[in-house]
């Protein structure tokens, strides 16, 4: 009887690393996925932004179509001879723009109604200043819902910063409906003046309403500046605020004083009045793009610091995939190294005939080991006791 070898037969490898390589792809689903939804609302965040801008551009067209506005409204209703030039290249430029991104905006429809208001103005003053202050107003009031439909379609009502917010609202709301307002409280001024004096009592009232509608916008968009001033990180802004808010708050304090009617006649101080309101005109007109400029320039800032982020997650997602992907590469490449019991686990025993064809041990050319009968194994000699006494 012969003692049977055994043969080593190695399992595939490629359950072992199939593994690794399943793990490493399912980490890259959700890495791949929180990559996505970082980059989309980093995207959203600046689409936003961008819209923002979109509305200080607007803006920035509707100021000298405002002040263009009221000037004509102030000719009109002092006899004054009215140049159309200004407020024609005004609107020009703003249809421009319109033209450029009110689709974006959805202000086409009420820049198309205003437009065609202000085409329809008369060229020469109307005989009648009473009828000229009516239709003016008409025209003015179509401006400022133009302005709070900028505001809204931007997104510019709603901006998180809260400088940004206060400035918008100032230059966007509170100045053009201070300058509409003071113009409108000069002119109906002029107007009482020269009505009858059973007239003129009676107009008070109404000239009161407009003094409050042009201080308390005036009143808000100083505190707002302020505000704004105190609290800006920006150095710029309030060396170029300064002046020209210090200018309008004269302004507005002296067209406070002389939009009071003196003596029992009810009559104003129309030369003072006209200057006051020239000077609170002239300090806004600097004011907003100053204004605008610092909103824009915030937004840029927010827009640049969502730039570094989205490049930040895109070179975290990258960093995670290549990790993954040499992790996966190295796991394919590593040796396996088998283990005493799964070796013990992959022996075969051999049959007698794959003994006698392939022996265990023998080379080639070499002859097998003699088999030794059972029961006549030769022991080496051992050291006996006692031997050493022989």
């Amino acid at each position: 009887m012969t003692v049977p070898a055994s043969r080593v037969r190695r399992r595939s490898r490629t359950p072992g690393r199939l593994l690794p390589l399943l793990l490493a792809t399912a980490l890259l689903v959700p890495v791949a996925f929180l990559v996505i939804q970082a980059h989309q609302l980093v995207d959203a965040d600046r689409d936003v932004l961008a819209r923002e801008r979109l509305g200080v551009e607007y803006l920035r067209a509707l100021g000298p179509v405002t002040d263009a506005l009221v000037d004509a409204q102030s000719a009109a209703v002092t006899d004054r001879s009215l140049r159309r030039d200004t407020l024609d290249q005004a609107v020009e430029r703003a249809a421009a723009v319109d033209a450029r991104i009110g689709g974006e905006l959805s202000t086409s429809e009420r820049w198309a109604g205003l437009r065609a208001k202000l085409e329809a103005l008369p060229e020469r003053p109307l005989a009648d200043p009473e009828a000229a202050f009516t239709v003016y107003g008409e025209a003015t009031d179509l401006l400022l819902a133009l302005h709070g439909k900028v505001r809204e379609t931007s997104g510019l009502i709603r901006d998180s910063s809260a400088d940004a917010y206060f400035l918008q609202d100032g230059v966007g709301e509170e100045m053009p409906e201070a300058v509409v307002a003071v113009a409108r409280l000069t002119d109906l001024a002029v107007l009482i003046n020269r009505r009858p004096a059973d007239e003129r009592v009676q107009s008070l009232s109404q000239l009161a309403t407009l003094r409050a509608a042009a201080l308390q916008p005036a009143n808000d968009l100083a505190n707002n500046l302020r505000a704004v001033v105190e609290n800006t990180e920006s150095a710029d802004l309030g060396a170029n605020v300064l002046t020209p808010f210090d200018a309008y708050q004269r302004a507005v304090e002296a067209l406070a004083l002389y939009s009071q009617p003196t003596g029992r006649a009810g009559t104003f101080d129309t030369t003072r009045l006209l200057a006051s309101r020239n000077e609170a005109q002239q300090a806004a007109k600097l004011l907003q793009p100053v204004l605008l400029d610092e909103i824009d320039r915030l937004l840029v800032e927010r827009l640049d610091e969502l730039d570094r982020d989205r490049l930040l997650i895109l070179g975290a997602g990258a960093l995670a995939a290549l990790l993954l992907v040499g992790l996966m590469v190295s796991s394919w490449r590593s040796p396996r190294r088998d283990t005493p019991a799964r070796m013990s686990e992959d022996v075969t025993p051999m049959s007698p005939a794959d003994l006698r064809r392939d022996p265990v041990g023998v080379h080639p050319g070499e002859q097998p080991p003699a088999l030794q009968p059972v029961g006549q194994l030769q022991e080496p000699d051992r050291w006996r006791p006692f031997d050493a006494a022989r």
